[in-house]
Order: structure tokens, then C-alpha cells, then sequence
């Protein structure tokens, strides 16, 4: 686990989801392009209808985030915050606890993984 805040990256992937563009964003990584998502501040962004499969989410700050309906359940979020967010019908990993997906919920702390 990373022991930085968030950053707010100059990655241009990263940069059509903080402006909303999703759509975009979905697009140009199924055509191969890749991304450093990992560490990154995604506060209050709407990432909504985002293809999560395979992205590496880890240690980022998704405080607010609306992540409600995203398959997340290949998604690496160890070490990301997910507090106050929007996250109905979404589908996270198996290796994550309820418990623990609650507890960055409500009060913020970092996703640990469950170990096998």
C-alpha cells in the first residue's frame, strides 16, 4: 500500500474520466491504449457506465464517486477509499468483505483485500 496522497495525474486516459468523458475514455483502452491509474484522486467524479475490467484503482481517493451500477469485481482497488460514495449496484471483488466495503464507506478507510 501507498503511502501518498492522491494525485491528480497529467495522464490523458485519466484525464477524460475526471472531465466526464467516459464514453471516450472506454474507447480509446478497448483500441489498446493503456493507463496509470493507480494513486490517483477521483473525488466527486462520475465514472458511471465506466468499463472497470482489468484497471488498476489501487490507493486511489474515490470519496463521492459515483460508481453506482460499474462492475468493479475485476477492478485492483487495494488501498483505495471509497467514503460517502454513490456505489448501488455495483459489483466489487470477491476478495473484499462486506464488512470492509462498509467500512471505507462510512468512514473512509483503505480497501484491504481478504487473504486466501
Amino acid at each position: 500500500m501507498n503511502n501518498t496522497t492522491p494525485r491528480i495525474k497529467d495522464d490523458p486516459l485519466y484525464r477524460l474520466l475526471r472531465e466526464g468523458e467516459v464514453e471516450a475514455f472506454n474507447t480509446r483502452r478497448a483500441a489498446g491504449e493503456g493507463c496509470d491509474l493507480s494513486g490517483c484522486d477521483f473525488r466527486n467524479v462520475d465514472l458511471r457506465q465506466l468499463d472497470a475490467h482489468g484497471l488498476d484503482l489501487s490507493d486511489c481517493y474515490l470519496r463521492q464517486t459515483d460508481l453506482r451500477g460499474v462492475d468493479l469485481s475485476q477492478t485492483n482497488l487495494q488501498g483505495a477509499s471509497i467514503n460517502a460514495a454513490k456505489i448501488s449496484g455495483a459489483y466489487f471483488p470477491v476478495e473484499l468483505d462486506a464488512d470492509e466495503i462498509t467500512l471505507s464507506l462510512t468512514h473512509g478507510t483503505r480497501l484491504r483485500y481478504r487473504k486466501s
